[in-house]
């Protein structure tokens, strides 16, 4: 059997498996849920009849708490006899297709570090560069079976890098990578100024700080392995991709690595870089359900979120904004003050549902997901860097159209087309 087969049967059973386990979570959930009525509901009724309640309350118990567990360990059976069986269309794993690979990203995004832990198929490769859905090797030669020869991928390639990183929850095919569509970044950025477009792979769901180091890392192989020398590389990320990329700049200056002195440009397309409020809601808000006992599992289900989504509460890209610390805890510091890499420009671009972003309702709700103050890198008590020209808002727009859209690329096009003389790097 090829190395390709045996991936494609592993992330296969590793879907059916995860499928199933959720829903006997789910069903282990509702169960608490029941019982914390039910009790609550029985000593009430005790305080009527007294103890004469008891048997009742046994015997309800037993059967429920039997009905549940029955339930959960089923589901749990036939998500490991499923996946013995379970297929995929086509010869290629799920992560090199791009429903495939939607779905495991979305996965990773919400319980990525989790599946990591455990050694799960589909969090073998946390930052990758990826070419149609495979992963390019960038380590020690020879290639390994299954994977791009990066020789063969980026032949031809020119000494203008633009590296494309996707949000939480995504892959690369977020871009609407595979075509000459217009909407695709770094192919207009190929035919306009002549950049080779990177695109990475990342799970989302781990914490930033080590997506950023691995990113550093994979930059810093990809810069030594290019076929001419990198004399121009520009970072572009999208929501929590603009994040990685700032801990991988600040990791990778702190490292003395090659790549930061060749980075001209980075843009950051609706970035939280301080904070996104759903997670800060979500913080608070599984500390008021978990008090509760009717509504604790649905308070320990919102704290099962991924150490990445954490991350999103204040824009955390180091490790010291998590190591040693309670991660439910209310008090929890605030990021650390990363400043911006030297050398480069920094862009940014907000969007609001509103066309005036000082409309109320466009403070309030922001894209969707992010507040535009965020994505400036501006508020009361915190200010990232960026210079008051260097940044664009995009009115009636949402979250997601900043992945394609005909205004934001024609300013990244005005941001990128400057006489910049940087110099070639080579690598370690």
């Amino acid at each position: 059997m090829s190395v390709v087969e045996d991936r494609r049967r592993a992330e296969v059973r590793a879907l059916a498996e995860l499928g199933c386990s959720e829903v006997a979570g789910t069903a282990d959930g509702i169960h608490g849920v029941h019982r914390a009525i039910s009790d609550r509901v029985f000593r009430y009724v005790r305080l009527g009849v007294g103890p004469a309640v008891a048997p009742v309350r046994a015997l309800h118990d037993g059967i429920t708490d039997g009905v549940y567990a029955t339930i959960s360990t089923v589901a749990r059976t036939v998500g490991r006899v499923a996946a013995i069986g379970a297929d995929w269309p086509g010869d290629r794993p799920p992560s090199e297709t791009a429903k495939g690979a939607a779905l495991i990203g979305a996965v990773l995004g919400l319980i990525g570090d989790d599946l990591e832990d455990q050694g799960s198929p589909l969090a073998a490769d946390p930052v990758t560069v990826r070419v149609d859905g495979a992963v390019v090797h960038l380590g020690e030669r020879p290639v390994p079976p299954g994977r791009l020869d990066p020789t063969e991928v980026f032949d031809g390639a020119t000494g203008r890098v633009v590296v494309l990183l996707h949000g939480l929850t995504e892959t690369e095919h977020a871009w609407g990578v595979g075509g000459l569509e217009a909407d695709d970044y770094g192919v207009r950025l190929a035919v306009d100024l002549g950049y080779t477009p990177v695109y990475v792979r990342y799970n989302s769901g781990r914490h930033i700080s080590d997506n950023g180091r691995d990113l550093a890392e994979l930059l810093e192989r990809l810069v030594a392995t290019w076929p001419v020398p990198v004399t121009d590389l520009v970072l572009v990320g999208h929501s929590m991709g603009g994040l990685v990329a700032r801990s991988a700049a600040h990791q990778a200056a702190e490292a003395v690595m090659a790549w930061p002195a060749a980075v001209s440009t980075t843009v950051s397309l609706g970035t939280p870089h301080l904070g996104a409020p759903l997670e800060q809601a979500a913080h608070y808000g599984s500390s008021a359900l978990a008090a509760v006992p009717e509504t604790a599992p649905f308070g320990r289900l919102l704290r099962r979120r991924s150490a990445g989504i954490r991350d999103l509460r204040g824009g955390s890209i180091v490790d010291e904004d998590w190591r040693g610390r309670e991660a439910d805890a209310l008090g929890a510091a605030a990021a650390a003050e990363i400043p911006l890499l030297e050398g480069a420009g920094h862009y940014f671009v907000a969007a609001t549902f509103t066309r005036d972003a000082r409309h109320p309702v466009g403070r309030l709700l922001g894209d969707g997901l992010v507040l535009a103050p965020s994505a400036a890198g501006r508020g009361k008590a915190r200010r990232i860097g960026f210079t008051a020209e260097a940044g664009m808002h995009l009115g009636g727009a949402h979250h997601f159209t900043l992945l394609r859209s005909d205004a934001v690329y024609e300013r990244i096009l005005n941001w990128l087309d400057q006489p910049r003389e940087r110099a070639g790097v080579t690598g370690a």
